[in-house]
């Protein structure tokens, strides 16, 4: 049987090349409300790949105005990434590292809602953070290939490179990521720094 495939997420491109914004289409009934949250099948007619075999991992954030980021894994361990909230929401920030692209250094964000149970989409090469809006959120990832340590690099949340118009000042942020160096020094690129 050669049936047509009936869309049940809403998969729209960003500015930034390869990163999208996933939104299902829940059905409804009287009992609540079912959705799919990942089609192998709509990825690939969005022209998006989460290669397998994925990592599945997820963050709880007890405090709001909690910042994780900015990670970026880089080759050959460059990592995809499906994030969503599960519980919570989030103001979820992606820049794109990749010295090729014509958006080098720009940025996107996109608000991660457990209640809208919407999804963003990252290629390798794009750093990735979150600064979360209320108490009690966690974020969860779908990560190909899996972390591996001695890969990551990251960008202070307020490095004037990009300048990231985040919704409210952190409150609480890891030691190891206040202090990145900024993205443009010489030694950004050459230097791995370990990063949950």
């Amino acid at each position: 049987m050669n049936e047509t495939l009936t869309p049940t997420m809403h998969i729209s491109p960003t500015t930034l090349p390869g990163v999208f914004h996933i939104e299902p289409t829940p059905f409804r009934d009287d009992r609540g409300l079912f959705s799919r949250l990942y089609c192998p099948e709509e990825f690939t007619a969005a022209g998006i790949r989460l290669p397998h075999p994925f990592q599945i991992s997820q963050s709880r954030n007890p405090f709001s105005r909690t910042l994780r980021g900015l990670h970026v894994q880089l080759e050959p361990q460059g990592e995809t990434k499906l994030v969503r909230a599960v519980r919570g929401r989030a103001y979820d920030v992606v820049i794109d590292l990749r010295r090729d692209s014509h958006c080098y250094m720009k940025w996107i964000s996109v608000l991660l809602d457990a209640e809208a149970m919407n999804a963003v989409f990252i290629p390798p090469g794009c750093a990735h953070g979150f600064l979360t809006l209320q108490s009690d959120t966690d974020i969860l990832y779908q990560i190909s290939p899996p972390y591996e340590s001695g890969h990551v690099r990251g960008l202070r949340w307020n490095d004037p490179a990009v300048a990231i118009d985040w919704p409210a000042t952190p409150a609480l942020i890891d030691a190891r990521d206040a202090r990145w160096p900024d993205w443009t020094t010489e030694d950004t690129a050459d230097t791995a720094i370990d990063a949950p």
